[in-house]
């Protein structure tokens, strides 16, 4: 599964689960990166992270069924959303279960989050998230 956060002056890579935030600090496990001053983490960055930390985040995210079948959604619970659909609360998705999320993206806005989302229905997106996602 690929995570990438995107909002607000961020810029996510979908590296495993490297994250890198232009001009902040982010701290993955027990590694920290800070892509301006490698190993130095200034106080005004540490505040920036822990701000937006506490964000809540829009994902849209792309599941994949046994069938090679994709789906694109969005919603503010993942992990939620994914029981739902693999439940058959969701009337698109419940007769090609079991799915499972092929690619999730972090959004700060959910202006943008709603139009990546309608971007990745189109079939300049389709060809898009098939090649890059």
């Amino acid at each position: 599964m690929k995570i990438g956060i995107l909002g607000t002056g961020m810029v996510g890579e979908t590296l495993g689960t490297k994250f890198v935030q232009l001009g902040h600090q982010v701290k993955m496990g027990s590694r920290t990166a800070n892509n301006e001053n490698a190993g130095h983490a200034s106080g005004a960055n540490l505040r920036a992270t822990t701000r937006q930390a506490s964000m809540s985040f829009h994902y849209v995210y792309i599941l994949q069924n046994d069938y090679s079948q994709y789906y694109v959604g969005i919603t503010e619970d993942l992990k939620a959303r994914l029981k739902k659909h693999n439940r058959g609360e969701v009337p698109h998705t419940s007769k090609f279960r079991p799915w499972s999320i092929k690619t999730a993206i972090a959004f700060t806005s959910e202006e943008r989050a709603r139009d990546f989302e309608k971007y990745l229905k189109t079939a300049s997106g389709r060809a898009f998230a098939k090649k890059r996602l």
